[in-house]
């Protein structure tokens, strides 16, 4: 008898079709929609990945770029006046607007604390643009394990019900609740894992371009 059961079993679970699309389509609202949420937060994080890789990159060389350019003109002024009316480089930006209020006050007292403030505020500004959508993959990075657990744990109880209403222990009532389960586990940590790595990473990039502006700013101050 035991042995029919279990050959039983074994031959539904057999026929059973466990492809990650079958698994979201045989789930639950609940489960289907922890799978949604968790797809969408990874796709959206890695285009924020994407998106960050590229411009920290972009920045990088267009400020090495105009750093030389600058060090190697005659005067302040005259890179000033060479400036294009519309900069997508940070420093640069910082370097014209610095140099506006420069020229603008000029002749009155306090100027070089009016250009160390100004020179802070427009660092501050720059910075708050590279570092949008650094609270998304840090959100991401510490909910998303516990959006899966709670997807998991919604599965696991379907389990429990399906042997509960069938009063089979058999692996193919088991199977699928536990599957759908370890899915969600699977999409939360897929989803996690690379916000963290990217936000750890993109962190530190941020301090580096930070001190880099710092160390210019201190430069242009002296000769401002």
């Amino acid at each position: 008898m035991e042995a029919d059961i279990t050959s039983q079993a074994v031959g539904l679970a057999s026929n059973t079709d466990f492809s990650l699309m079958n698994l979201f389509l045989r789930a639950d609202i609940i489960v289907k929609s922890v799978i949604i949420i968790l797809l969408a937060a990874s796709i959206y994080s890695w285009a924020i990945i994407f998106n960050k890789i590229k411009l920290f990159k972009k920045i990088n060389i267009s400020s090495n770029e105009f750093e030389d350019k600058f060090w190697k003109s005659k005067s302040a002024e005259t890179v000033y006046n060479n400036l294009p009316s519309k900069l997508e480089d940070p420093m640069a930006n910082i370097f014209k607007n610095s140099m506006q209020a420069a020229l603008k006050h000029r002749s009155k007292s306090n100027l070089n604390e009016r250009i160390s403030n100004m020179l802070e505020i427009n660092i501050e500004k720059e910075m708050e643009k590279i570092e949008k959508s650094y609270t998304f993959l840090a959100t991401v990075g510490s909910t998303a394990p516990f959006i899966g657990l709670f997807g998991t744990v919604w599965g696991i109880m379907n389990s429990f019900q399906s042997i509960a209403i069938s009063r089979n222990t058999s692996l193919a009532i088991v199977a699928p609740g536990i599957a759908e389960a370890l899915f969600a586990t699977a999409l939360g940590l897929l989803a996690a894992i690379p916000a963290v790595i990217a936000f750890n990473k993109f962190n530190s990039d941020s301090k580096k371009y930070t001190q880099k502006l710092n160390n210019f700013s201190k430069r242009l101050l002296s000769i401002i």
